[in-house]
């Protein structure tokens, strides 16, 4: 939400997200940059937003608000850098706030094409996905086809790392049916979560990234059938009509994993 609208500000105490990030670039217009600073410094004072994380996107440090951007981000549990391209981007942010997790937008041709290196350094990737349409000369499309190669590059990143995987906001806040689309795509390339404009948007996203009853209830019985005497020796069996290896242990535990944290 962009940090100088109050009344999002207020409404956003109340909402079950997991995160808030308070905006003080691209929704905030030249005009309004320092009171939207002081109002994001003012709640993070307050620890305005109770349990969730509280993240602040400042301004690029190459332009005229940046710097100061970071120096009032300190009380945030995380800085979201935006247009990152290298490292060196990275660099820059942590010689100013050496303790500060750094969550970094992947929004050009060059972020995508340095994700491994950009990883290395950050907390959090997170796509940027209008911007990166506009500098790929795209159009939005609704299966995102044109953004697949993007979206498996930066989850791919993120878990060599061992970093969050955020994907980019859906523009269209009424077509609720086309964000769940978008919200359980994301989910099936692998996405920690889904960045959001509207309050409406946030009970179909946490559906979508947490397991369902049924998954949790196969998850148990998987579990089960490696546990069982005449399975715990083997590598592979038999299970509901599939065969299914140690990794889809492996998977099952990290889905109950899931499920617990977000019940």
């Amino acid at each position: 939400m962009p940090a100088n609208n109050l009344r999002a500000i207020a409404k956003a105490r109340t909402l079950a997200c997991d995160a808030v990030i308070l905006d003080l670039e691209d929704a905030v217009g030249e005009g309004g940059k320092e009171a939207a600073r002081a109002a994001a410094s003012q709640a993070l004072a307050g620890r305005a937003f109770g349990p969730r994380l509280t993240v602040v996107r400042i301004n690029a440090l190459t332009g005229a608000w940046g710097a100061d951007d970071l120096k009032a981000a300190r009380g945030a549990d995380a800085v979201l850098l935006p247009k990152v391209e290298s490292a060196a981007d990275l660099a820059a942010a942590r010689a100013l706030a050496p303790a500060m997790p750094l969550w970094a937008m992947i929004e050009t041709p060059a972020a995508i094409l340095a994700l491994p290196a950009i990883a290395r350094g950050a907390a959090a990737l997170v796509l940027g996905a209008n911007d990166l349409l506009k500098e790929m000369r795209a159009r939005h499309r609704a299966d995102r086809a044109n953004l697949h190669h993007a979206m498996a590059a930066l989850v791919t990143a993120a878990r060599a790392q061992d970093a969050l995987a955020l994907d980019g906001v859906h523009n269209e806040i009424a077509d609720l049916a086309g964000f769940e689309s978008a919200c359980r795509m994301a989910r099936d390339f692998g996405f920690d979560g889904k960045t959001l404009i509207h309050p409406a948007q946030i009970e179909i996203a946490r559906d979508a990234f947490t397991p369902s009853a049924e998954e949790v209830d196969r998850a148990r019985r998987l579990l089960a059938a490696f546990a069982a005497p005449e399975n715990r020796d083997k590598g592979a069996i038999a299970f509901e009509g599939r065969m299914v290896e140690r990794l889809d242990a492996d998977l099952a535990r990290d889905m109950l994993d899931r499920a617990e944290r977000t019940a």
